[in-house]
């Protein structure tokens, strides 16, 4: 089961990356853009998901994964129940949603850096 703390060094730890309550919510950003945010009572995690791709991840895993709200369905977004995530998953999930907000040239200097993936 992973959790907010599981994943929280990570998302301060990658370069551009930064974090911000917001309502009482935890965000990572890029800039303006966020990646990441967890629900009020740290029981979700929506990040950045390719639009096309989530369809597909919801369909196949609905009791860990669903759609945003529907105001938020314009977005590349998805959301998790963090229980149902371990926390390499988690990790995974947050590396990869930084890589849609950052320059190429970043997400390869990570890669070369972790050869071996998030932490």
């Amino acid at each position: 089961m992973a959790t907010v703390e599981d994943v929280r060094w990570l998302g301060s730890s990658l370069e551009r990356s930064y974090q911000v309550y917001v309502r009482g919510r935890l965000k990572f950003r890029v800039k303006q853009i966020v990646y990441v945010a967890f629900s009020l009572d740290e029981t979700e995690m929506g990040f950045a998901f390719p639009k096309e791709e989530r369809a597909a991840l919801v369909a196949a895993q609905p009791h860990r994964f669903h759609l945003p709200q529907p105001s938020d369905l314009r977005f590349n977004w998805v959301e998790a129940d963090l229980a149902t995530l371990d926390r390499a998953e988690a990790c995974e999930f947050v590396v990869d949603a930084w890589r849609m907000v950052v320059p190429k040239k970043l997400s390869w200097a990570y890669d070369l850096a972790h050869p071996d993936g998030p932490g």
